[in-house]
């Protein structure tokens, strides 16, 4: 779906197959799709009680699914195990010197001693407040999950940074102190955010409480999707290379989140707004405070706007070269043989802006006999759906989620 990063960028990639029932569709195919989508997945719900096992857990599944289609849906299949939700917003613990960090829990009402999920945002600026995210909490916890989003502050200013990671450990440790379960709790991370719950797993401070990790659509290797963004060519675990077109707005984030390495000191702080808001889809002040730079920033800057990655192309690779410590601190793939929990994968299979190698990668390195389900779905294309998903397509996000509902027993 063409359009700013700032409404596509977490869930454009992040949700994909869990939430592609949210996703936008043609106002004239809304409805009829809407009532495919409840019929397969009451079809899908009654071989799984005839096939599956545990069929109650694949009921669940394809009855949260029916839920994401039409969140006003009733009957025998989106009322399955639907409980009232409550939502408290409060602050989470921070190290000294930090701010606390917002978080909201979303509980539901009457169930007892039920499994606890934290869910973590992508890039975004709206952060905890993005409606799609708000929108799967609810429905997640009106299964009987206690869901809890936090805020992470890194993430929500367009910032991939080791910083986010403290956050994850504060949210996990709250949320299992919360519940009066003794078990530790669940990791689901959206987009980059998924490959932060990954390095938050493998983090000594942090394991205990981590039950396990959902990443979806996540990065492997840091450094390796930045360089996609400037060449639109990304490495493949057997050692082949896939050309593909990268989403305009990677270099975008790229340059943004090291702005005082591409723009000469007089100019940071105008073509950081300007960025900043060309990200926040207000293009008018973004070209207002691009007048004020000076004529070589103004026309890198008119560069980025009009997506010409080969005019800078060089610096972008500099600048990730001259960055690998850091990008490696934020990668699963310096971390992973340290995680010692069960992993979920789930990827859209034309991701452009997080490939779908990048869970290839992951599914390789996670560490042997961990790797719970590895899903890439021919389902989704970034944000949209792809045609119309098969019933084998709508069968394996069932499958997928009834996986992820089990592992929380």
């Amino acid at each position: 779906m063409p359009g700013p990063v700032c409404r596509d960028w977490t869930f454009a990639h992040a949700s994909r197959v869990i939430l592609f029932a949210m996703l936008p569709v043609a106002a004239s195919r809304r409805a009829r799709g809407s009532l495919r989508w409840r019929v397969a997945l009451f079809v899908v719900a009654c071989a799984s009680v005839l096939l599956a096992h545990p069929a109650h857990t694949h009921l669940r599944a394809a009855s949260l699914l029916a839920r994401f289609s039409d969140p006003g849906a009733t009957g025998l299949l989106a009322d399955a195990g639907r409980a009232p939700v409550d939502e408290t917003l409060f602050a989470l613990a921070s190290p000294p010197g930090s701010p606390p960090a917002r978080a909201r829990l979303y509980l539901p009402v009457g169930v007892a001693n039920p499994p606890g999920l934290v869910l973590l945002h992508g890039v975004h600026r709206l952060g905890i407040a993005e409606p799609r995210l708000v929108k799967f909490a609810k429905t997640l916890a009106a299964a009987g999950v206690a869901v809890l989003t936090p805020e992470l502050r890194e993430l929500a200013d367009y910032h991939i940074d080791p910083a986010s990671l403290e956050t994850i450990g504060a949210a996990v440790h709250a949320l299992r102190g919360r519940l009066e379960r003794s078990r530790p709790v669940g990791v689901m991370g959206m987009s980059f955010a998924g490959g932060l719950a990954l390095v938050a797993a493998a983090d000594p401070r942090f394991a205990p409480d981590v039950g396990f990790v959902v990443a979806v659509g996540a990065h492997h290797d840091l450094g390796r999707v930045l360089r996609f963004f400037a060449t639109s060519s990304i490495d493949r675990p057997d050692g082949t290379h896939e050309a593909m077109s990268a989403h305009d707005y990677g270099p975008l984030v790229v340059v943004y989140s090291y702005v005082e390495d591409f723009f000469p000191q007089d100019d940071v702080l105008e073509a950081r707004a300007a960025l900043r808001s060309w990200l926040w889809e207000d293009r008018d002040a973004a070209r207002a405070h691009a007048t004020n730079l000076s004529p070589p920033s103004r026309a890198k800057l008119e560069a980025l706007f009009a997506h010409d990655v080969s005019a800078f192309a060089h610096e972008l690779l500099a600048e990730i070269e001259r960055r690998h410590a850091s990008l490696a601190s934020v990668s699963p793939s310096a971390h992973l043989a340290n995680v010692r929990c069960p992993v979920f994968l789930l990827h859209g299979a034309s991701d452009s802006v997080i490939p779908a190698s990048e869970t290839a990668w992951l599914a390789r390195d996670v560490p042997r006999g961990l790797l719970r389900q590895a899903l890439v779905s021919s389902a989704i294309e970034h944000v949209e759906l792809h045609g119309e998903p098969t019933a084998g397509d709508r069968w394996a996000l069932v499958h997928f989620m009834a996986g992820v509902l089990e592992q929380m027993r």
